[in-house]
């Protein structure tokens, strides 16, 4: 079959190609087309433009933006047509996929939607363009599916998380040659792990680094996202005392003690990796005011939506500073509140089920797209 695939960030970029990998198994006529990035490039199939080229993020950028935006979504619409795809798969990346899916649905593309819009955080009224425009649900989060099916009426399927597929699937790793390779020495390790978008890491780099010279009995080393240049990054760092250690966010996080994360994806994947961590978000100020009156959750990492309470701190806009960070960070170092993270962290992992997220997500969506294989 054919199957032409919408993701627009890392992390959708690391689900869509585990899904691919799990497709090409159940299917040996896989064909792909897809907005994606390298992972999922290295899959095979033709990429038609990275995430990286699109990336942007907050209400006042996507404005800024909008005119680009527009001639994607008209580009990725000629292009569906032309590919003619038998199962037309959406992951995550709402703002693009929900309009795509609006046009295709009443052209008569089978549509999936793998990693399923926030809506239960915010905007809920676009269930009900879900509702209408996509043909099957393929949920990664417990009380997501009970959002849909209880709160909506809406039948999905639960496939659990596919980051517990990509972290036991991870090659095997040797801490100290790891170690050895990016000269690192014995005293333990604090992530920094500031996002992936230029204007999310902007913004939170500058107030981890602050950190180092508070804590030099610890050394503070930077997860670069693979969608940025060092360049980059060095321009922000300058003569701080920390590590760039690039694409290798699962490395790190395998011998971190500690991490100050940026909240999204990464917070549920330090979590995996059983580290410690404060949640960090800065946005501009039009974005943080428009974002607060419309979101409706109590926490905003998804750790502490998992678990249902705060077991992780979250500094979001002016709680985020040198002086409150400073005080979070030496909490989660040692003593009481690390290892009540620490207990938490095993009953979140049981919440989230067992493995096999893709495979069963391939599975579910070569049935229910229109050829049998």
């Amino acid at each position: 079959m054919k199957y032409y695939l919408i993701a627009g960030e890392a992390s959708g970029d690391l689900h869509g190609a585990n899904l691919m990998k799990a497709l090409k198994k159940k299917d040996d006529t896989a064909e792909f087309r897809f907005w994606g990035g390298d992972l999922m490039e290295a899959e095979g199939g033709s990429q038609v433009i990275h995430y990286k080229e699109r990336s942007f993020m907050g209400f006042w950028e996507v404005i800024t933006n909008v005119r680009k935006a527009l001639k994607n979504i008209r580009y990725c619409k000629e292009d569906i047509e032309n590919f003619n795809p038998d199962a037309l798969i959406f992951i995550d990346y709402s703002g693009f996929n929900l309009r795509i899916a609006k046009w295709a649905k009443p052209k008569g593309f089978i549509t999936h939607y793998y990693i399923t819009p926030q809506v239960w955080a915010s905007r809920e009224g676009r269930v009900q363009d879900i509702k209408r425009d996509i043909d099957h649900l393929y949920v990664i989060l417990p009380f997501v599916k009970d959002f849909y099916q209880e709160k909506h009426q809406i039948e999905v399927d639960f496939v659990g998380h596919p980051l517990l597929d990509a972290i036991s699937n991870r090659y095997s790793f040797d801490a100290t040659m790891f170690k050895k390779q990016h000269q690192l020495d014995e005293r333990p390790v604090i992530a920094l792990l500031p996002g992936s978008r230029k204007q999310e890491i902007k913004k939170m780099l500058s107030i981890m680094l602050s950190m180092i010279p508070k804590y030099q009995n610890y050394q503070f080393i930077i997860g670069g996202a693979p969608s940025q240049e060092e360049a980059f990054y060095r321009n922000i760092i300058k003569n701080a005392d920390v590590r760039l250690i690039q694409n290798r966010t699962y490395d790190l996080l395998s011998i971190a003690h500690a991490a100050l994360v940026t909240s999204g994806t990464a917070t549920l994947e330090t979590a995996l990796f059983k580290v410690p961590q404060v949640v960090c978000y800065k946005g501009s100020w039009l974005s943080y005011q428009i974002a607060k009156r419309i979101i409706t959750l109590k926490y905003i990492s998804l750790v502490n939506l998992i678990v249902d309470k705060p077991l992780v701190t979250e500094l979001i806009q002016a709680d985020l500073n040198t002086k409150r960070l400073e005080k979070e960070l030496g909490n989660i170092l040692e003593g009481a509140t690390r290892e009540t993270i620490l207990n938490e962290y095993d009953l979140l992992i049981k919440k989230l089920g067992s493995g096999g997220a893709s495979e069963r997500a391939a599975s579910l969506i070569i049935k229910n797209s229109k050829k049998a294989v």
